[in-house]
């Protein structure tokens, strides 16, 4: 199963390796990313060459949602807790290469610094900001809508293959 953001290092036969404007026809169009790939997936089970397929996201808009207020506490927390992680993997590495049994130092080590750095990045890092973003939030690109699009030789017969799937209820109904 692929993502819509996924993608490889090197690409495929056919696939441009710089970025380019889709080709072909508009076979489907539909509201989310999940109907587009329900489409795509019955493309594929009606042994259509989706090799030759495209979804495109159209209207994209960048989506940031507010998650919570931040201040000290908070900030100083996160931070503490990243670092912590941090000096956890640090001082686990360099347990392994301590003398036999002493991996325990090591790790405690890790642990605390990674504490007080992470706390001390984070500190820096808000203070900077002087107050002007008091908010923490995760940010999602989507599009208003989603267009499928398969080469000019087959875009009849995906036409067909998704007028059919219309046809059919979504499978939360069945």
């Amino acid at each position: 199963m692929s993502s819509p953001f996924s993608g490889s290092a090197r690409p495929g036969p056919g696939a441009p390796s710089l970025p380019t404007p889709p080709s072909g026809w508009p076979i489907g169009s539909y509201a989310t990313y999940e109907e587009a790939q329900r489409a795509v997936d019955h493309l594929a089970d009606n042994d259509f060459p989706v090799q030759e397929v495209t979804i495109v996201g159209v209207d994209l808009m960048l989506v940031e949602r507010v998650t919570g207020r931040l201040n000290w506490a908070r900030v100083l927390g996160g931070g503490a807790a990243s670092g912590a992680w941090f000096g956890l993997f640090v001082g686990f590495i360099m347990g392994l290469f301590s003398a036999q049994g002493a991996w325990f130092g090591p790790v405690l080590v890790g642990l605390g610094a990674g504490v007080v750095f992470g706390m001390i990045f984070a500190a820096v890092g808000y203070a900077s900001t002087r107050g002007r973003r008091d908010f923490s939030s995760a940010s999602q690109l989507v599009a208003g809508r989603y267009d499928v699009l398969a080469q000019p030789s087959h875009a009849e017969q995906g036409r067909d293959l998704l007028a059919r799937l219309a046809m059919r209820p979504p499978p939360s109904q069945q």
